[in-house]
């Protein structure tokens, strides 16, 4: 048989991935219809002189890709194409302006989709990640995959685990390995806090606003959420006092630094009137810090002050090294942790050990640090600049964090509502995040979120002049 396609040796690209990209154009173009034989594996070999093993691994991948289909004894045939660019990729969503409602932003913002400005995500650009270490930590676990096939731990990896360790007596948090467990991101630590201490029906406190996922994830479980208002240095201590007078939490659920929307951080005289107050009415506090590695200067944390009595610790990786990993940990007294891990294991079983090892490897190249700093700069410069754009369009900020990822921002009276100026945004191909998603129950807020790495951008202020000129509905 003649050649199909053209291949050369002497290309950069690996020749797999020549034979890969050069069906696809032909299946996408039709010059292999659907239904239609491939040719054998030697046949294709020996029209294109390479061996078959090229061609085995070329064709599996078109197969994973949905082009190809093997039939056991009868070869390989064509699906049809991928309603996608030419890479296999899917088709940007086509957003239209139209009425939407709370559930459709809900999954819409924290979804990655090409082609958008993601103003309101919860995510750090991909290039701003530890792309180098996460390349040199790939090839370290290449080099032995028999170490990444079992089973993970039931607390997790045990060396990463011990690093851990490390990271929380630089904050002042004494928890041996033995005290750390594991998880699938932060959120799956705070879902096992949740499944262990509360009932459908339990009262819990969230901070107002708070974080979106983690509110959505408890009301499911049919937990009533009770919020408490959020200040530049942290919960208003006075509302909380009122609602304590009220209601009997079990639980509240809080971020301390560079809080997720508003970026405040506790202040001292703040944290300790909270771990009062959790002493005096005997309720847990479970401190999510997921950000701490964003924070600049000392870090003050609740669990520090307790020493985790009272307090259940929970930081994640995904904010600063690669969200997709999906490692985060949990650090609660020897009694309760050992409880978790069996509510871990009859949820998921273990964690992907593939996962924890890949991040131990990447901090034991030894260059996180470096990372962290340039990072740190990075988003305080970010800051600085969106929180200066967003003033002289006429958005009042909540707080100046100078640090972190987020900023919480009102637009002007009598313009267009938060609500509004994203259901607008979505024909401009911006996704912004309105406040009502970080309300303990939804409810209205004039606030939006703005993610400060992706916001600095003449596309969205020029929106926004454009919008917030309309009069109010």
């Amino acid at each position: 048989m003649p050649a199909i396609i053209d291949i050369n040796a002497n290309r950069p690209e690996p020749l797999v991935k020549q034979i890969v990209d050069g069906l696809t154009r032909h299946i996408g173009n039709g010059l292999w219809p659907a239904g239609s034989r491939a040719p054998s594996i030697r046949e294709f070999a020996k029209a294109h002189d390479v061996s078959t093993f090229t061609v085995v691994e070329a064709y599996e991948r078109l197969v994973a890709q949905g082009l190809l289909k093997a039939r056991r004894g009868a070869g390989f045939y064509v699906t049809g194409p991928v309603a996608s660019t030419e890479t296999g990729k899917p088709a940007p969503e086509q957003l239209t302006e139209r009425a939407i409602d709370s559930g459709w932003l809900l999954r819409k913002v924290f979804e990655h989709t090409e082609g958008n400005l993601h103003a309101g995500c919860g995510w750090l650009p991909a290039n701003w990640h530890h792309e180098e270490g996460i390349g040199k930590g790939l090839r370290q676990l290449a080099l032995r995959p028999q170490e990444v096939v079992p089973y993970g731990q039931p607390k997790g990896y045990e060396p990463l685990r011990q690093l851990v360790s490390r990271q929380l007596v630089e904050l002042e948090i004494d928890a041996p390995p033995t005290q750390i467990l594991l998880t699938s991101g932060a959120i799956q630590g705070l879902d096992l806090v949740a499944r262990r201490f509360t009932q459908p029906g339990d009262t819990v406190l969230v901070d107002d606003p708070g974080y979106s996922d983690l509110l959505f994830a408890l009301r499911l479980r049919g937990l009533k959420l009770v919020g408490v208002p959020m200040t530049p240095n942290g919960p208003d201590i006075t509302a909380l006092e009122n609602i304590l007078s009220e209601h009997q939490p079990r639980l509240y659920f809080t971020n301390t630094q560079l809080q997720n929307p508003t970026g405040a951080s506790y202040s001292t005289a703040t944290a300790f009137q909270v771990l009062r107050l959790a002493e005096k009415h005997q309720f847990r506090i479970v401190e999510d810090n997921v950000s701490a590695d964003l924070v600049t200067g000392r870090a003050l944390t609740l669990a520090a002050a307790d020493q985790l009595q009272r307090v259940i610790y929970i930081g994640s990786f995904s904010k600063t090294i690669a969200p997709g990993l999906r490692v985060g940990f949990v650090a609660a007294e020897p009694a309760l942790l050992d409880e978790l891990v069996y509510y871990k294991l009859a949820c998921g079983m273990a964690t992907p050990e593939l996962n924890e090892q890949l991040v131990h490897a990447i901090y034991q190249e030894g260059v996180v640090r470096k990372h962290l700093e340039q990072l740190r700069g990075r988003l305080a410069r970010a800051q600085e600049r969106t929180g200066q754009r967003l003033e002289n369009a006429g958005f009042t900020l909540f707080h100046q964090p100078g640090a972190g990822m987020f900023v919480w921002a009102r637009p002007p009276e009598n313009t267009l509502s938060a609500l509004a100026l994203s259901q607008q945004a979505v024909s401009h191909h911006i996704l912004l995040a309105p406040g009502h998603l970080f309300r303990p129950n939804q409810e209205d807020s004039p606030w939006l979120r703005f993610n400060v790495a992706y916001s600095n951008n003449d596309k969205l202020f020029a929106f926004l002049a454009r919008a917030l000129s309309q009069p109010a509905a």
